[in-house]
């Protein structure tokens, strides 16, 4: 368990899946990044699904979601999904689904926001987290409204718009602090109104990092994702962000790698940002 701030700190796995490694790391060689992501022979790296649960000041706070069980499965073979309804992981790890306050969605992906609903026993969506406040950028939402064609197949209107329908969305403008001692900072360069999550101030503040920074192997700056709708806005604002946890001793949480759940960086001696040390979750 991580403490910042007021905050206690853990992962909570809520799946796996499997994506192209070409797409998970753009211009990158295959012969470099298989070192550390080794392909299967469909060309697909392992990732895991990793949310953060966040407990203090009153407070119980989820961010990110999975990618839930509502996909069929033409998508779950494609990906290799395994996953849970969000519901049962959060049991599982002795945490009562009705008591979360907060979710924060980085984005709406389905890897990311497919666990906020779920259908129930008579075939209905439902929230997966019936009292929590939803908080997500306004841009997000409406990228995910109105997807293009490029990004149709990562958004899926059944996960998200029940939660406006519910009256639990609450829509963000940039960067705030959403509650005290938990900011957002939107990070553009993936897909509009991305965000990442930051608990607590000054050393010791955990990073949730979302797809800025998806794998411990992106800490590499010109590692990036050819998902992204900017590359070099994801440039700017991995060196950015890499440089504020190298110089403040922050803690970076990653949603995706699946071996890794956080850990600090440092700059060697060519000024690359690499892992100092990792840290347990718990």
């Amino acid at each position: 368990m991580i403490k910042a701030g007021e905050f206690e700190i853990r992962a909570v796995d809520t799946g796996r899946f499997r994506l192209d490694g070409g797409a998970m790391f753009g211009v990158v060689p295959k012969n470099l990044w298989q070192k550390t992501d080794p392909a299967d022979d469909r060309n697909r790296i392992e990732m895991h699904m990793r949310a953060l649960y966040a407990e203090g000041g009153g407070r119980r706070i989820l961010v990110d979601s999975g990618a839930g069980t509502k996909l069929d499965d033409k998508m779950v073979e494609i990906y290799e999904i395994e996953c849970d309804p969000l519901r049962k992981v959060l049991e599982d790890h002795g945490i009562d689904p009705d008591s979360i306050t907060d979710a924060v969605a980085t984005h709406l992906h389905f890897d990311h926001g497919g666990g906020y609903t779920y259908y129930d026993k008579a075939g209905e969506l439902a929230l997966s987290l019936p009292n929590a406040t939803h908080h997500v950028q306004r841009r997000q939402w409406e990228a995910a409204a109105g997807p293009n064609e490029k990004d149709r197949a990562s958004f899926y209107p059944e996960n998200f718009l029940p939660i406006e329908k519910e009256g639990k969305l609450n829509l963000l403008d940039g960067e705030c602090e959403i509650i005290p001692g938990v900011r957002v900072v939107p990070t553009d360069g993936h897909t509009p109104g991305h965000q990442v999550v930051l608990f607590g101030e000054g050393a010791g503040t955990v990073m949730y990092c979302g797809d800025l920074i998806p794998l411990s192997s992106h800490v590499n700056l010109p590692w990036i994702m050819a998902y992204d709708h900017y590359p070099l806005s994801t440039l700017e604002e991995k060196r950015n962000l890499l440089g504020e946890a190298a110089d403040g001793d922050w803690i970076l949480f990653f949603e995706h790698d699946p071996s890794i759940a956080a850990c600090r960086v440092s700059r060697n001696d060519k000024g690359r940002f690499e892992i100092a040390e990792t840290v347990e979750t718990g």
